[in-house]
Protein backbone atom coordinates (compact mmCIF):
# COMPACT_ATOMS: atom_id res chain seq x y z
CA UNK A 1 0.00 0.00 0.00
CA UNK A 2 0.90 3.62 -0.62
CA UNK A 3 0.21 6.15 1.94
CA UNK A 4 -1.01 9.49 0.97
CA UNK A 5 -2.23 10.61 4.26
CA UNK A 6 0.40 11.93 6.91
CA UNK A 7 -2.07 12.07 9.79
CA UNK A 8 -5.69 9.92 9.63
CA UNK A 9 -7.84 8.12 12.06
CA UNK A 10 -9.81 4.96 11.89
CA UNK A 11 -12.85 3.87 14.12
CA UNK A 12 -14.48 0.79 14.82
CA UNK A 13 -17.48 1.33 16.02
CA UNK A 14 -19.28 -0.33 19.24
CA UNK A 15 -22.70 -0.02 21.10
CA UNK A 16 -20.82 0.97 23.96
CA UNK A 17 -17.38 1.78 22.83
CA UNK A 18 -15.11 3.42 20.30
CA UNK A 19 -11.77 2.09 19.37
CA UNK A 20 -9.80 5.11 17.28
CA UNK A 21 -6.51 4.19 16.21
CA UNK A 22 -4.67 7.45 14.74
CA UNK A 23 -1.51 7.13 12.55
CA UNK A 24 0.54 10.03 12.46
CA UNK A 25 3.86 10.42 10.34
CA UNK A 26 5.36 11.42 7.09
CA UNK A 27 4.10 9.79 3.90
CA UNK A 28 6.37 6.75 3.16
CA UNK A 29 7.60 6.32 6.78
CA UNK A 30 5.85 4.13 9.42
CA UNK A 31 3.65 6.06 11.37
CA UNK A 32 3.25 6.66 15.31
CA UNK A 33 0.07 4.40 16.17
CA UNK A 34 -1.94 5.89 19.07
CA UNK A 35 -4.66 3.73 20.04
CA UNK A 36 -7.92 4.90 22.31
CA UNK A 37 -10.88 3.90 23.39
CA UNK A 38 -14.25 6.17 24.07
CA UNK A 39 -17.22 5.71 25.26
CA UNK A 40 -19.91 6.10 23.12
CA UNK A 41 -22.17 8.38 25.11
CA UNK A 42 -22.02 12.45 24.35
CA UNK A 43 -19.79 13.19 26.90
CA UNK A 44 -16.94 10.46 25.29
CA UNK A 45 -17.71 11.56 21.76
CA UNK A 46 -16.96 14.92 22.87
CA UNK A 47 -13.61 13.87 24.26
CA UNK A 48 -13.03 11.66 21.10
CA UNK A 49 -13.50 14.96 18.97
CA UNK A 50 -11.82 17.36 20.84
CA UNK A 51 -9.15 14.64 20.74
CA UNK A 52 -8.85 14.69 17.12
CA UNK A 53 -8.63 18.31 16.56
CA UNK A 54 -6.04 18.34 19.59
CA UNK A 55 -4.36 15.91 17.18
CA UNK A 56 -4.96 18.02 14.09
CA UNK A 57 -6.60 15.06 12.61
CA UNK A 58 -8.99 15.78 9.53
CA UNK A 59 -9.66 12.58 7.92
CA UNK A 60 -11.72 10.07 9.66
CA UNK A 61 -13.12 6.82 8.65
CA UNK A 62 -15.26 4.31 10.19
CA UNK A 63 -17.70 1.21 9.02
CA UNK A 64 -21.34 1.57 8.73
CA UNK A 65 -22.75 -1.17 10.40
CA UNK A 66 -25.98 -0.98 12.28
CA UNK A 67 -26.85 2.22 13.40
CA UNK A 68 -24.34 2.89 16.23
CA UNK A 69 -22.08 4.87 13.79
CA UNK A 70 -24.65 7.72 13.50
CA UNK A 71 -24.13 9.36 16.83
CA UNK A 72 -20.43 9.20 16.01
CA UNK A 73 -21.11 11.00 12.67
CA UNK A 74 -23.57 13.57 14.66
CA UNK A 75 -21.03 14.57 16.42
CA UNK A 76 -17.78 14.21 14.67
CA UNK A 77 -19.24 16.27 11.67
CA UNK A 78 -19.13 19.52 12.93
CA UNK A 79 -15.02 19.27 13.72
CA UNK A 80 -12.99 21.44 12.43
CA UNK A 81 -16.19 23.72 11.53
CA UNK A 82 -17.56 21.18 9.59
CA UNK A 83 -14.32 20.91 7.71
CA UNK A 84 -13.45 17.41 8.85
CA UNK A 85 -13.17 14.64 6.03
CA UNK A 86 -15.45 11.86 7.20
CA UNK A 87 -15.82 8.24 5.75
CA UNK A 88 -18.49 5.76 6.15
CA UNK A 89 -17.51 2.53 4.26
CA UNK A 90 -19.17 -0.06 3.31
CA UNK A 91 -18.18 -3.25 5.54
CA UNK A 92 -18.49 -5.37 2.51
CA UNK A 93 -16.17 -3.11 0.21
CA UNK A 94 -13.43 -3.09 2.84
CA UNK A 95 -13.55 -6.90 2.74
CA UNK A 96 -12.84 -6.87 -0.51
CA UNK A 97 -9.84 -4.70 -0.15
CA UNK A 98 -6.34 -6.57 -1.02
CA UNK A 99 -4.01 -7.04 1.48
CA UNK A 100 -4.05 -9.26 4.67
CA UNK A 101 -5.17 -7.99 8.20
CA UNK A 102 -3.75 -11.13 9.90
CA UNK A 103 -3.86 -9.88 14.34
CA UNK A 104 -4.37 -6.03 13.26
CA UNK A 105 -7.18 -4.35 15.22
CA UNK A 106 -10.40 -3.07 13.53
CA UNK A 107 -9.90 0.13 13.94
CA UNK A 108 -6.00 -0.18 12.86
CA UNK A 109 -6.86 -1.63 9.76
CA UNK A 110 -9.71 1.01 8.87
CA UNK A 111 -6.97 3.68 9.98
CA UNK A 112 -4.06 1.91 7.42
CA UNK A 113 -6.51 1.69 4.42
CA UNK A 114 -7.73 5.85 5.30
CA UNK A 115 -3.97 6.04 4.78
CA UNK A 116 -3.58 4.52 1.80
CA UNK A 117 -6.87 6.17 0.38
CA UNK A 118 -8.84 2.94 -0.52
CA UNK A 119 -11.51 3.29 1.29
CA UNK A 120 -14.45 4.72 -0.51
CA UNK A 121 -17.20 6.82 1.43
CA UNK A 122 -21.09 5.53 1.49
CA UNK A 123 -23.35 8.40 0.18
CA UNK A 124 -24.25 10.53 3.88
CA UNK A 125 -26.64 13.44 2.63
CA UNK A 126 -26.25 16.52 4.82
CA UNK A 127 -27.94 17.20 7.93
CA UNK A 128 -31.46 18.83 6.96
CA UNK A 129 -31.46 16.27 4.22
CA UNK A 130 -31.09 13.56 6.48
CA UNK A 131 -33.64 15.14 8.79
CA UNK A 132 -35.91 15.26 6.23
CA UNK A 133 -35.51 11.59 5.59
CA UNK A 134 -36.32 10.81 8.85
CA UNK A 135 -39.54 11.90 8.59
CA UNK A 136 -40.18 10.46 5.14
CA UNK A 137 -39.68 7.28 6.37
CA UNK A 138 -41.11 7.38 9.49
CA UNK A 139 -44.45 8.93 7.60
CA UNK A 140 -44.53 5.86 5.26
CA UNK A 141 -43.82 3.64 8.28
CA UNK A 142 -47.13 5.28 9.94
CA UNK A 143 -49.01 5.10 6.81
CA UNK A 144 -48.36 1.04 6.89
CA UNK A 145 -49.79 0.13 10.18
CA UNK A 146 -53.06 2.30 9.33
CA UNK A 147 -53.38 0.26 6.46
CA UNK A 148 -52.82 -2.81 8.74
CA UNK A 149 -54.95 -1.55 11.41
CA UNK A 150 -57.75 -1.06 8.64
CA UNK A 151 -57.24 -4.53 7.99
CA UNK A 152 -57.93 -5.42 11.10
CA UNK A 153 -60.84 -4.11 11.48
CA UNK A 154 -62.56 -5.08 8.20
CA UNK A 155 -61.89 -8.38 9.16
CA UNK A 156 -63.76 -8.23 12.90
CA UNK A 157 -66.61 -6.36 10.93
CA UNK A 158 -66.67 -9.56 8.68
CA UNK A 159 -66.72 -12.12 11.74
CA UNK A 160 -69.24 -9.97 13.26
CA UNK A 161 -71.48 -10.78 9.69
CA UNK A 162 -71.15 -7.53 8.18
CA UNK A 163 -69.93 -7.64 4.84
CA UNK A 164 -69.82 -3.47 4.19
CA UNK A 165 -66.79 -4.04 2.00
CA UNK A 166 -69.01 -5.86 -0.11
CA UNK A 167 -70.56 -3.07 -1.36
CA UNK A 168 -68.48 0.14 0.14
CA UNK A 169 -65.25 0.59 -1.93
CA UNK A 170 -64.10 2.71 0.95
CA UNK A 171 -65.72 1.21 4.41
CA UNK A 172 -63.78 4.06 6.22
CA UNK A 173 -65.22 7.29 4.19
CA UNK A 174 -68.30 9.07 5.55
CA UNK A 175 -70.92 6.58 5.19
CA UNK A 176 -68.66 3.56 6.35
CA UNK A 177 -67.48 5.26 8.94
CA UNK A 178 -70.75 6.86 10.43
CA UNK A 179 -72.30 2.99 10.15
CA UNK A 180 -69.32 1.21 12.33
CA UNK A 181 -69.73 4.33 14.69
CA UNK A 182 -73.35 3.67 15.12
CA UNK A 183 -72.59 0.06 15.66
CA UNK A 184 -70.12 0.79 18.50
CA UNK A 185 -72.97 2.92 20.27
CA UNK A 186 -75.74 0.10 19.40
CA UNK A 187 -74.48 -3.17 17.91
CA UNK A 188 -76.85 -3.21 15.24
CA UNK A 189 -78.70 -1.06 12.35
CA UNK A 190 -81.99 -0.45 11.10
CA UNK A 191 -82.50 -0.08 7.75
CA UNK A 192 -84.49 3.52 8.08
CA UNK A 193 -80.91 4.33 10.36
CA UNK A 194 -78.95 3.19 7.20
CA UNK A 195 -80.86 5.25 4.53
CA UNK A 196 -80.03 8.46 6.86
CA UNK A 197 -75.81 7.56 7.28
CA UNK A 198 -75.28 6.37 3.65
CA UNK A 199 -74.30 9.59 1.90
CA UNK A 200 -73.11 10.33 -1.90
CA UNK A 201 -72.98 7.66 -4.42
CA UNK A 202 -72.89 4.68 -2.05
CA UNK A 203 -76.78 5.36 -1.99
CA UNK A 204 -76.83 3.82 -5.42
CA UNK A 205 -76.01 0.59 -3.13
CA UNK A 206 -78.60 1.44 -0.19
CA UNK A 207 -80.67 -1.78 -1.07
CA UNK A 208 -77.17 -4.22 -0.56
CA UNK A 209 -75.90 -1.88 1.81
CA UNK A 210 -78.97 -3.17 3.84
CA UNK A 211 -78.33 -6.33 3.33
CA UNK A 212 -74.54 -6.22 3.97
CA UNK A 213 -75.03 -4.83 7.64
CA UNK A 214 -78.22 -7.21 8.75
CA UNK A 215 -76.13 -8.42 11.60
CA UNK A 216 -76.07 -7.58 15.27
CA UNK A 217 -72.90 -6.89 17.87
CA UNK A 218 -72.73 -8.04 21.51
CA UNK A 219 -71.55 -5.78 24.02
CA UNK A 220 -67.51 -7.57 23.65
CA UNK A 221 -67.58 -6.73 19.82
CA UNK A 222 -69.28 -3.60 19.95
CA UNK A 223 -66.14 -2.39 22.67
CA UNK A 224 -63.84 -4.47 20.53
CA UNK A 225 -64.67 -2.18 17.23
CA UNK A 226 -64.75 0.86 19.46
CA UNK A 227 -60.87 0.27 20.82
CA UNK A 228 -59.75 -0.31 16.78
CA UNK A 229 -61.63 2.65 15.90
CA UNK A 230 -59.98 4.99 18.64
CA UNK A 231 -56.31 3.39 17.73
CA UNK A 232 -56.61 4.32 14.05
CA UNK A 233 -58.23 7.84 14.84
CA UNK A 234 -54.52 8.25 17.26
CA UNK A 235 -52.62 7.28 14.13
CA UNK A 236 -54.60 9.71 11.66
CA UNK A 237 -53.84 12.54 13.93
CA UNK A 238 -50.47 11.26 14.50
CA UNK A 239 -49.58 10.76 10.73
CA UNK A 240 -51.50 14.71 10.59
CA UNK A 241 -48.77 15.88 12.93
CA UNK A 242 -45.95 14.41 11.17
CA UNK A 243 -46.87 15.72 7.72
CA UNK A 244 -47.35 19.18 9.35
CA UNK A 245 -43.49 18.85 10.52
CA UNK A 246 -42.59 17.61 7.16
CA UNK A 247 -44.45 20.83 5.46
CA UNK A 248 -41.95 22.94 7.84
CA UNK A 249 -38.90 21.02 6.48
CA UNK A 250 -39.86 21.05 2.66
CA UNK A 251 -40.45 24.82 2.32
CA UNK A 252 -36.85 25.24 1.89
CA UNK A 253 -36.91 23.20 -1.33
CA UNK A 254 -39.83 24.21 -3.21
CA UNK A 255 -38.01 24.71 -6.24
CA UNK A 256 -36.94 21.19 -6.11
CA UNK A 257 -40.46 19.80 -5.43
CA UNK A 258 -41.84 21.35 -8.58
CA UNK A 259 -39.21 19.99 -10.73
CA UNK A 260 -39.96 16.68 -9.36
CA UNK A 261 -43.43 17.09 -9.18
CA UNK A 262 -43.31 18.06 -12.84
CA UNK A 263 -42.31 14.71 -13.92
CA UNK A 264 -44.79 12.43 -15.38
CA UNK A 265 -45.81 9.51 -12.64
CA UNK A 266 -44.58 11.76 -9.39
CA UNK A 267 -46.54 13.45 -7.01
CA UNK A 268 -45.68 15.33 -4.27
CA UNK A 269 -45.38 12.74 -1.89
CA UNK A 270 -43.00 10.92 -4.10
CA UNK A 271 -41.42 13.56 -4.67
CA UNK A 272 -40.93 14.35 -1.17
CA UNK A 273 -39.37 10.85 -0.53
CA UNK A 274 -36.97 11.26 -3.88
CA UNK A 275 -35.60 14.32 -2.39
CA UNK A 276 -35.16 12.90 1.04
CA UNK A 277 -33.04 9.99 -0.02
CA UNK A 278 -31.05 11.76 -2.84
CA UNK A 279 -30.98 15.01 -1.39
CA UNK A 280 -30.15 18.00 -4.14
CA UNK A 281 -26.77 17.61 -4.10
CA UNK A 282 -25.94 15.15 -7.18
CA UNK A 283 -22.25 16.26 -7.30
CA UNK A 284 -22.24 12.99 -4.89
CA UNK A 285 -22.71 10.76 -8.18
CA UNK A 286 -20.40 10.09 -10.31
CA UNK A 287 -22.66 9.47 -13.73
CA UNK A 288 -26.05 9.13 -14.10
CA UNK A 289 -25.54 5.52 -13.72
CA UNK A 290 -23.99 5.80 -10.48
CA UNK A 291 -26.83 7.08 -9.23
CA UNK A 292 -29.10 4.00 -10.67
CA UNK A 293 -26.74 1.95 -9.21
CA UNK A 294 -27.09 3.42 -5.73
CA UNK A 295 -31.08 3.27 -5.99
CA UNK A 296 -30.85 -0.30 -6.87
CA UNK A 297 -32.45 0.37 -10.56
CA UNK A 298 -29.56 -1.16 -12.29
CA UNK A 299 -30.07 -4.71 -13.57
CA UNK A 300 -28.17 -7.45 -12.97
CA UNK A 301 -25.36 -8.98 -15.03
CA UNK A 302 -26.54 -12.66 -14.94
CA UNK A 303 -25.46 -13.86 -18.28
CA UNK A 304 -21.95 -15.91 -18.84
CA UNK A 305 -20.72 -17.27 -21.92
CA UNK A 306 -24.31 -16.39 -23.72
CA UNK A 307 -26.04 -18.19 -21.36
CA UNK A 308 -28.15 -16.94 -18.46
CA UNK A 309 -28.77 -18.09 -15.27
CA UNK A 310 -32.16 -19.69 -14.63
CA UNK A 311 -32.65 -17.59 -11.07
CA UNK A 312 -31.88 -14.21 -13.19
CA UNK A 313 -34.78 -12.11 -12.66
CA UNK A 314 -36.43 -10.70 -16.52
CA UNK A 315 -34.59 -8.16 -18.40
CA UNK A 316 -35.92 -4.75 -18.04
CA UNK A 317 -36.10 -2.36 -20.55
CA UNK A 318 -35.94 1.23 -19.43
CA UNK A 319 -38.67 3.45 -20.65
Amino acid sequence: MQDILEICCGLDVHKETVVACLLKGNVGEEPTKTIRTFSTLLAGLEELKAWLEAENCRHVAMESTGVYWQPVYNVLEEAFDGSMVLIVANARHMKNVPGKKTDMKDAEWIATLLRAGLLEGSFIPSKPIRELRNLTRYRKSIIEEIASQKNRIEKHLQSCGFKLSTFLTDIFGVSGRAIMEHLCRHGKISAREVETLVKGRARCKLHEIKQAVNGKMDVHQREFLKLLLGWLDQHYEHLRQVEQKLEEKLNQYQRQLEQLDGIPGIDKTAAAAILAEIGIDMSRFKTAEHICSWAGLSPGNNESAGKKSPLAPPTVTPI
